[in-house]
């Protein structure tokens, strides 16, 4: 590889919008490689611009660190990633992205009728645990943030 083709942190830092600090943070958790300089300067491929885009857009969308990791692991070292490369990670995270979008739509429906509203019933509060029924569907406001149906509450 030239050294024309490798970035300084911070030129990668200004074309991908990140802090220096943020870059240091994703080499920590493995998800860009750089090459030292004999100064133990960092150095990284261009190919990393891509990669840490693709680290911000998915953090957008609500994967972890360690999915991120994951899906980055596919991709080869050393090169652009191509458009069969980025097909198969968006297909890999397809299912993920589509639990996660049914999740907040359930919601956002379920709170549209739960916050704020005044409810004098507790008999229809999507909050109200009567008995900890919700208790085996694990902690927190279940009845808002869980997919369950009346059979699950026993």
């Amino acid at each position: 590889m030239l050294s024309t083709d490798l970035l300084s942190i911070g030129q990668l830092a200004a074309r991908t919008g990140l802090s220096v600090s943020a870059i240091r943070f994703y080499e920590a958790k493995g998800l860009v490689h750089p090459i030292r300089n004999t100064g133990g300067q960092r150095r990284f491929p261009r190919s990393d611009i891509r990669r840490l885009s693709f680290v911000v857009i998915a953090q957008m969308l609500g994967l972890s660190i360690q999915d991120i990791e994951g899906q980055l692991r596919r991709l080869p070292e050393g090169r652009t990633p191509n458009r069969k490369d980025w097909n198969d990670i968006s297909r890999a995270v397809r299912a993920t992205i589509d639990d996660k979008i049914a999740a907040l739509t359930r919601m956002r429906e379920r709170l549209d009728g739960c916050i704020g509203c005044g409810c004098l019933s507790l008999k229809t509060c999507a909050l109200y645990n009567r008995e900890d029924r919700a208790a085996r569907l694990g902690a927190g406001p279940r009845y808002v943030v869980a997919e369950f149906s009346e059979s699950d509450l026993g």
